[in-house]
């Protein structure tokens, strides 16, 4: 072969090189435009060269939980976090839902909450529940818990509800020490509106937002009934160690859930003394069936607290819907007539919930 041939040949093999290494990079960036895990990669600003890749900039999620938050997340490292389990996913012979589907229904059906599916995480603590979410198309996890049965209905103030509960808790401290913030919310809280505008999501010095049973009208009073069913918190030292205090009386708090402990942590003053800054929800609008919401054009979530069973949850939660439907047609019609004329709006009354207490239902 001539010299001439060689540098030819060479000079290929350098080009089709160049133009390899340009390619990838190219379909490196157009992957991450429609992939959203690969946002959270370091990336640099050049290309891989023909000698040297630039993989050891990447970081890749570190574990099965850190893949689903980093799937799930905002850009703010904000997730919105629900757990169930089998008895929440499965309908039962008596109702004509599941919890699971009422949940998903209400974010179709509310206002500027279809979104925020794309940043719900669902946390399935038994193995049909985490096929039955992986069906639906949702963003799931598994936590395990070796040895334990966490699938069948778990009664409230029960030992397995009480459980769970703390099980739950230990879980997003996990979330916390990671360094994202989340929304919990309960299966049973209905999304009717988008709550970012009246939560402190960009407020860095509010810590924690919490809703309660019954507001006493003042969003700072830390006498305030507190009900851990839906909550914001921010990921920081302040919320971590508050976090690592209420796991930490799990084994000396017997008869009471874990709401009940973190009560107790308030009362005893231990948000002043980590210097965290919470605020109080009112029910106007995060309402539950303890307080109903007096009004429906500002109500944004609808809790089934003070109720026993999951059969009576979804038979009152699916009352709620149906009112909220009512109410989106006949706002809709009044529109369409450019009336000014308002319905009276009334909530349908909680029975099957009031009818827990007494009866297993």
């Amino acid at each position: 072969m001539s010299m001439d041939s060689s540098k030819n040949a060479l000079g290929n093999t350098v080009l089709i090189s160049i133009l390899f290494a340009c390619v990838l990079c190219l379909c490196i960036w157009s992957a991450s435009l429609s992939n959203p895990l690969l946002f959270s990669f370091q990336r640099t600003n050049h290309c891989p060269s023909h000698s040297q890749t630039d993989m050891k900039t990447l970081e890749f999620p570190t574990d099965e939980l850190e893949l689903a938050l980093v799937k799930a997340s905002t850009p703010n490292k904000t997730v919105i976090i629900t757990v169930v389990n089998q008895a929440y996913v499965e309908q039962s012979v008596d109702a004509e839902t599941t919890m699971l589907d009422l949940f998903l229904e209400s974010f179709w059906l509310g206002e500027d909450t279809r979104p925020l599916l794309d940043h719900l995480l669902v946390v399935a603590v038994d193995q049909i529940a985490y096929e039955m979410c992986f069906f639906k198309g949702l963003n799931c996890y598994k936590l395990e818990t070796e040895g334990v049965d966490f699938g069948g209905e778990k009664i409230y103030m029960s030992q397995d509800f009480i459980n769970m509960m703390w099980r739950r808790t230990l879980f997003l401290l996990d979330v916390l020490k990671r360094g994202y913030n989340f929304i919990f919310t309960d299966t049973d809280v209905m999304w009717l509106r988008n709550p970012l505008s009246r939560l402190s999501i960009y407020n860095e010095s509010v810590d924690l937002e919490i809703s309660t049973d019954r507001f006493n009208g003042d969003p700072e009073s830390e006498k305030n009934p507190i009900n851990t069913g839906f909550y914001y918190i921010r990921s920081n030292n302040k919320t971590v160690s508050l976090f690592d205090a209420w796991y930490g009386r799990k084994d000396n708090s017997t008869g009471k859930k874990e709401q009940d402990v973190l009560f107790d942590l308030m009362d005893e003053g231990m948000f002043g003394q980590l210097g965290l800054h919470a605020r109080f929800l009112d029910t106007v609008y995060f309402s539950g069936f303890c307080e109903d919401s007096k009004d429906i054009k500002a109500v944004i979530t609808v809790h089934a607290n003070c109720c026993r069973s999951i059969n009576a949850k979804i038979k009152d939660l699916t009352a709620v819907l149906r009112d909220w439907k009512k109410f989106k047609a006949t706002g809709d019609e009044a529109a369409a007539a450019r009336s000014a004329v308002t319905v009276p709006f009334s909530w349908t009354g909680h029975f099957g919930c009031l009818d827990s207490w007494n009866n297993n239902v």
